[in-house]
């Protein structure tokens, strides 16, 4: 099989300079969801037409490689539809059938496109759907109950006007026929494009079966002209992944408010609060919880994991039983181990904290190993960066660390060694032993405050 993705668009009811294919849907650019569905069906390979954005629309995809490679072709000028596809023939293997997607149109599923390519066997299929207002859609035609012909909205007499199944622009075709066909093509309609919807009159004429299919829900085949369409899309999407979830266990407090851009694998009996978004591979373990506003991106959450409200976690690694929050931030390279406690404003970057240890309020560890049953003071950072390079912060296990205390790297506090409160670390802490810098405290008589002068 081919596959033809038409992306040339401009999309000027979009109001921006980015192209219309690369405007994002639940986090992906809407031509990168048609080529995800595209490859589902293992084509021999797919072509993609662009014209508006140029090499900003093939770099948008650079990154995603598949079995099925893709063959860019630039239509230029655009001159509609029949134009576009005429532009990829020369890439079609002619003894393959022909599947036409469009990139602006993300939903579409590929359980769909599998029947509809059963349905056209060696000849042709439609995706159709029936809409109660019709208006803008091409007309499906039939005679005697058969596909005749698809009219364009602007070319529809009142008759042809009133009928409500349409033409959602998929179809499949058989390849060895489409250079004949598109070379009949005529520009002499309302538009003055070249339709490729004028090849189903050109195969009935011509003998070959043309069949219709419908997808299962409507929404499959809407496309994005603009903003407003593409958020109703976005709110399908997120209601169909929300659907799976609870489907699967997990308990959603409001389903509508719940984003996931990317893949959300989660456990048994995991609870996720309202206005979380979730981003890339996120995995949640058994009886997982994330409070309310918190965006995770890349992580993994072990069981028993409790994540307060109004967190942010990302390409981090949490382990079971611990909890984090609320307004935690996790960056990037760190790992916690089990029964770690990371409470309000703590952020942790690029460190490792053992099991049991706690930081539970108003801490920075950056670039830091952190050992076992380990408890960090509040207002305690690491000071990990000297102006021009990072240097790490080793804790060893055991030790307890007094509030407002600053560890300059690179420094090493040793096993079971205490800090008080205050203490600014320059140099390597003994284990086992309380070690402390402060100004000597003094106490001035006779000192008055300043007066505000009148």
């Amino acid at each position: 099989m081919n596959v033809v993705i038409l992306a040339a668009g401009q999309g000027k009811r979009m109001y921006s300079d980015t192209p219309k294919v690369l405007h994002a849907l639940a986090g992906k650019p809407l031509l990168a969801h048609v080529v995800d569905t595209a490859r589902e069906l293992s084509p021999k390979r797919i072509c993609v037409v662009y014209g508006h954005g140029g090499e900003a629309v093939r770099e948008s995809l650079s990154s995603r490689v598949g079995t099925s490679p893709i063959t860019w072709v630039l239509q230029e000028p655009q001159l509609g539809t029949g134009h576009a596809l005429k532009q990829a023939l020369p890439h079609l293997e002619d003894s393959a059938t022909t599947l036409i997607l469009y990139g602006d149109v993300p939903l579409i599923r590929g359980a769909t496109l599998k029947r509809l390519c059963a349905a056209a066997g060696a000849g042709m299929a439609v995706l159709t759907v029936e809409l109660d207002d019709a208006q803008g859609y091409g007309r499906i035609v039939r005679k005697a109950g058969a596909i005749e012909r698809i009219v364009e909205q602007k070319d529809a007499n009142p008759a042809e006007q009133a009928i409500r199944e349409v033409n959602t622009g998929i179809m499949v075709v058989p390849t060895a026929k489409l250079n004949a066909w598109l070379g009949r093509l005529s520009n002499e309609n309302a538009q003055s494009e070249y339709y490729l919807t004028d090849i189903v009159a050109l195969a009935v004429a011509e003998g070959t079966s043309v069949s219709g299919v419908q997808p299962h829900a409507v929404w499959e085949t809407l496309g994005v002209n603009s903003r407003n369409q593409l958020a109703e899309l976005e709110r399908v999407y997120q209601g169909n992944v929300a659907g799976e979830l609870m489907g699967r266990g997990v308990t959603l407090a409001d389903p509508a408010r719940i984003d996931v851009r990317g893949h959300l694998g989660c456990g048994r009996d995991v609870t996720i609060d309202v206005n979380c978004v979730f981003e890339g591979e996120v995995a949640l373990g058994d009886r997982v919880s994330i409070g309310a506003n918190c965006v995770v991106k890349n992580a993994r959450v072990a069981s028993g994991t409790r994540i307060e409200p109004f967190c942010h976690i990302e390409d981090a690694d949490i382990g079971a039983n611990c909890r984090v929050g609320p307004y935690a931030r996790i960056r990037p390279h760190t790992v916690l181990d089990e029964d770690v406690h990371v409470g309000n404003f703590v952020e942790v970057k690029a460190s490792t904290i053992g099991k049991g240890s706690k930081a539970n309020h108003l801490a920075y560890i950056g670039d830091s190993e952190v050992g076992r049953n380990v408890n960090v003071g509040a207002g305690t950072i690491t000071c990990n960066y000297d102006g021009a390079n990072k240097h790490r912060t080793v804790i060893e296990d055991d030790v307890f660390i007094g509030s407002d205390t600053q560890l300059v790297a690179p420094v090493r506090v040793g096993r079971g060694a205490t800090l008080g409160a205050g203490t600014t670390l320059t140099s390597d802490a003994p284990e086992g032993q309380l070690t402390v810098s402060r100004a000597k405290q003094v106490s001035i008589r006779g000192w008055k405050r300043p007066v505000k002068t009148k």
